[in-house]
């Protein structure tokens, strides 16, 4: 497949509401989508990261700069999907701007064929349960009339975000308000092995997982954690390959663990790290970094594969956006139906793409 043109196109487009974790706050999600062309289709992807390093160390000028000079270089003019990670694997890191490069050749090496993701990745569902997830708030009060108003439109589970100070009675808010609802939790990585005795605190409520309590690069606490706590451990930042999904695996770091395609450098390594998960019976379930709808179709084609027992962060466009760049995602009877067109199955739609885009760079061919 020869690559004729590659295009980055800055986007800022406002959430319905902030949402924060213990790393920040959110208005707007800033990010930017790749467009490829190629000689017989176009694809497109979504950069998942922020403007800051505080979720990982990846952010949205450093992205822009790697796949500019380093990363688009290594594929163009001819390349296949399945030879992006082995043809950058010399840049280190970087995993999230590999994916979107990844994403978007993949998606037009699907067209062509005219192969849905999901077929392409083995999925086996047509529609998936979906979760959503709960920002940090301002009291408790608020904190209990969205979470009613999620169960309303009828989500599955529901997700809390902690930090200390917001864990133990927030989560028991909600536990005695509305009972035996799915319900699960996420740090993180805002504790330390030091609050152990803290964090047990949580195991009277059933939750479903514990995500992430503690540093990305402490798998060795979260084993020990795992031994003082009740409440599953998932592992989420600390998941950056499949080689990681295996080592935590074999430490008993983790009994779940959230696959996010973006994080673990796109959806050939996600698959992988499923194929583990499963072959060692792990759960695993599908993250969300509040993607638009170009991230969150391909999202729901990894989360029909078999081993996405949990239901993910997969929820309906309007969770976050007043308008998509696609056609919305809507969820119906607590579900996420999984898109079946060729590629990642969305198209984005080029008016609405062009109101919020605030800057276009071409990155290939270069002048």
């Amino acid at each position: 497949m020869k690559i004729e043109r590659v295009e980055l196109l800055h986007v800022a487009i406002p959430l319905v509401s902030p949402f924060r974790t213990s790393f920040g706050t959110m208005t707007t999600k800033d990010t930017f989508l790749l467009r490829v062309v190629t000689d017989v289709a176009e694809g497109w992807s979504e950069f998942a990261a922020d403007p800051e390093p505080l979720y990982c160390s990846e952010f949205v000028a450093a992205a822009e700069l790697v796949l500019e000079h380093h990363l688009v270089p290594r594929v163009t003019p001819e390349v296949t999907a399945a030879e992006v990670a082995h043809r950058t694997e010399a840049i280190k890191g970087h995993k999230l701007a590999k994916a979107a490069l990844e994403t978007a050749i993949l998606d037009a090496e699907l067209r062509s064929f005219g192969m849905s993701i999901g077929t392409f990745l083995g999925a086996t569902a047509t529609k998936v349960p979906a979760g959503v997830s709960v920002g940090i708030k301002n009291s408790i009060p608020e904190l209990i009339s969205d979470v009613e108003g999620y169960l309303a439109e009828g989500y599955a589970r529901i997700k809390l975000k902690i930090e200390p100070g917001w864990d133990v009675e927030p989560v028991r808010a909600v536990r005695e308000r509305f009972g035996d609802i799915l319900l699960q939790v996420d740090a993180n990585t805002a504790y330390a092995l030091a609050d152990a005795e803290h964090l047990r605190g949580l195991d009277e409520f059933g939750l479903l997982l514990m995500e992430q309590p503690l540093d990305e690069d402490d798998i060795r606490g979260h084993s020990l954690l795992a031994q003082r706590i009740r409440t599953p451990i998932c592992l989420d930042e600390s998941i950056t390959s499949a080689r990681d999904a295996a080592t935590a695996i074999a430490l008993d770091a983790c009994r779940v663990i959230n696959v996010k395609p973006a994080r673990v450098g796109g959806y050939l390594e996600a698959r992988r790290i499923h194929d583990i998960a499963v072959a060692h019976g792990i759960p695993v379930w599908c993250g969300g970094m509040l993607e638009t709808g170009i991230g969150r179709g391909p999202n729901l084609a990894l989360a029909a594969l078999p081993g996405f027992v949990l239901p993910g962060d997969v929820s309906a466009s309007r969770r976050y956006f007043a308008e998509d760049l696609t056609e919305p995602f809507e969820l119906q009877d607590g579900f996420m139906h999984v898109p079946a067109g060729p590629g990642i199955g969305v198209e984005p739609i080029p008016e609405t793409v062009k109101r919020f885009t605030t800057a276009t760079k071409v990155l290939y061919p270069r002048d």
